[in-house]
């Protein structure tokens, strides 16, 4: 429920299809890009500050040795959506409009637009992962 709220709330622009590889999406017109290494249990950076309306296409290179994943949402969804990945297991963000998993070597890039000023994360919820600070703060003002 906290999910749909998020989502409706932040109104997410990723392409239709698989965002497994880099060139799966077209970077959306006015989107800032912003580059994103998946490193052993931690993302490069730590926070990213944006402005309310303004559409971040984030692109992920996996450097690490594991999957991981990205999940976009505030605290609430990332709880949520953290119980979710323990039961679920290995489970595929293909579905996902506000997630992406990319394999390791592999890249991928997220569309996302944040129109309600804000503090969200972007979580990876591969086991462990975001418990031990997998996570981008994402201030929007």
């Amino acid at each position: 429920m906290a999910l749909a709220t998020l989502v409706a709330a932040c109104g997410n622009t990723r392409e239709s299809g698989s965002a497994t590889t880099a060139d799966a999406a077209a970077t959306p017109a006015g989107a800032r890009t912003v580059d994103v290494a998946m490193q052993d249990i931690k993302f490069d950076q730590t926070t990213l500050t944006v402005t309310a309306g303004e559409t971040i296409d984030f692109r992920f290179t996996n450097t690490g040795k594991i999957a991981h994943d990205a999940f976009i949402g505030d605290n609430d969804a990332q709880m949520e959506h953290e119980t979710e990945m323990a039961q679920m297991g290995n489970m595929s963000h293909s579905a996902d409009e506000a997630a992406i998993t990319v394999q390791p070597g592999a890249a991928g890039e997220l569309a996302y637009t944040f129109t309600e000023p804000g503090t969200y994360e972007v979580g990876c919820h591969q086991p462990g992962h975001y418990g031990a600070g997998m996570k981008i703060e994402v201030i929007v003002e």
